[in-house]
């Protein structure tokens, strides 16, 4: 079967697997009731129930979901179901000239009766203008869109298409759901390794499905793998030597990577050294630049440790420099000891907040005029102006304090940074209180 056809990387007819494909496209499911997984939208009552039922028509609909959950199988199964015609297209292989001629024929096919379901596999592989070609097609109900994409949509797919269309989201498949996907691959006899006779240990079993990680595809390319180094039982050894070094689930420019960035930085927030290096770890492994992660770690050092921790970010700029120097494998020693450090840190989201809150206020107030006595007075015309008048210098003060007032006078009561009680904060806090605190700025008035 060729999926990407030179004249349009499309498929416009079911073809019989080839016998020598890979053991991972022998299998795909030729039923709906073969399918395994997705009963969150395939079951009773649930939304894609009539079409499967066939009581319902099929609507332009796109697939968001994990690889090897079922995107493709199932926009085949549904468009079979609806008696559609089923075109497959691939979005990486294919731009708007082949769509056009694509389309063409569907309306063809249209004027025969017959209607054309058009699958995109990767359609956020599509740019602004190729997904807008395809808004009157779909609009004009020209072809039946199943669009399927492992990016979320609503960052992926322009908002026009998005509301022409249902999003349903698939989920990894669970690990009964791969074991049967397992299990009837070695049964098989006609597609499958049935003929080896082959059997698979629990262990074995287990460890195959957790390393798949909800993907049918993975599971089934490793149990392929391991069966070619066995006569007839696959135990752990084997699947052990199947696996891939890098996890092949780590995309750096998908949605893998902004999820393990997210769950790095939110395990440094929550104080979880052993969960950090364990993101870290991923990243690292998945082939992340570590220079990204360094600059994550500069952002958070300041964002949530601040003063409470003064040390934090000298200490993230001495990892980032310190790395340019080792680089990998070594480096990774220098990001653990940074990780685990900033995890380890008291935290304090008051500088954010500081600055934050001063943003605000000044889009709200505008360019507030700065008070005469802390104007620049270079000459004595600015002088005569008041300019510079009154102010007194701190280093002529015991403690090198005055009571000054620094902010515009419609702020002067207003308050930014509030140093919290964590850390080396706490003794800032106690300073400010000790200074500002015999100033009529009582915290009930000083809100911005």
């Amino acid at each position: 079967m060729e999926l990407f056809p030179r004249d349009a990387a499309a498929s416009r007819t079911r073809a019989e697997p080839d016998p020598d494909a890979p053991l991972a496209e022998r299998m795909r499911p030729r039923t709906l009731d073969a399918f395994e997984g997705q009963q969150h939208l395939l079951g009773d009552n649930r939304p894609l129930a009539p079409i499967v039922q066939a009581t319902g028509p099929l609507a332009s609909l796109i697939f968001w979901g994990p690889p090897g959950s079922g995107k493709t199988t199932l926009a085949r199964l549904l468009a079979e179901r609806a008696k559609l015609r089923f075109v497959s297209f691939s979005a990486v292989l294919a731009g708007v000239r082949e769509l056009r001629k694509e389309v063409l024929a569907a309306e063809e096919e249209r004027r025969r009766g017959v209607r054309t379901a058009l699958f995109i596999d990767e359609i956020h592989r599509f740019n602004k203008a190729q997904q807008d070609a395809l808004l009157p097609h779909v609009e004009h109900g020209m072809v039946v869109l199943i669009g399927a994409t492992t990016e979320n949509p609503s960052f992926e797919v322009i908002p026009a298409l998005r509301s022409r269309c249902r999003i349903f989201t698939l989920r990894a498949l669970s690990s009964d759901d791969l074991e049967r996907i397992v299990r009837r691959a070695l049964q098989d006899e006609e597609l499958g390794l049935g003929t080896r006779k082959l059997e698979i240990d629990s262990e074995a079993l287990e460890l195959l499905t957790r390393l798949s990680q909800g993907d049918a595809r993975r599971a089934l390319t490793l149990l392929e793998r391991a069966a070619e180094g066995t006569q007839r039982r696959i135990d752990r050894a084997a699947i052990e030597a199947a696996v891939e070094a890098r996890l092949p689930d780590y995309d750096k420019g998908g949605e893998a990577h902004y999820d393990v960035i997210s769950a790095f930085i939110k395990s440094l927030r929550g104080s979880d050294p052993d969960a950090a290096v364990y993101w870290l770890a991923r990243m690292l492994e998945g082939g992340e630049d570590p220079r990204f992660i360094t600059r994550r770690m500069l952002i958070f050092a300041s964002e949530d440790i601040g003063n409470a921790d003064p040390h934090a970010l000298p200490l993230a700029s001495a990892t980032a420099d310190a790395f340019e120097r080792v680089g990998l494998p070594e480096g990774r020693l220098i990001l653990a000891q940074a990780a685990a450090y900033l995890a380890c840190a008291a935290k304090s989201n008051a500088s954010l907040k500081a600055i934050s809150s001063a943003m605000e206020t000044v889009r709200e107030h505008g360019a507030l005029p700065v008070p005469l006595h802390l104007r620049n007075a270079p000459t004595e015309l600015l002088r005569r102006e008041g300019y510079g008048k009154g102010y007194q210098y701190p280093h002529d003060h015991p403690s090198h304090f005055v009571e000054e007032q620094y902010l515009p006078d419609t702020l002067r009561k207003v308050r930014f940074y509030r140093p919290t009680d964590e850390g080396a904060e706490a003794e800032l806090a106690k300073r400010l209180r000790e200074r500002w605190g015999r100033l009529k700025r009582a915290d009930s008035d000083d809100s911005a």
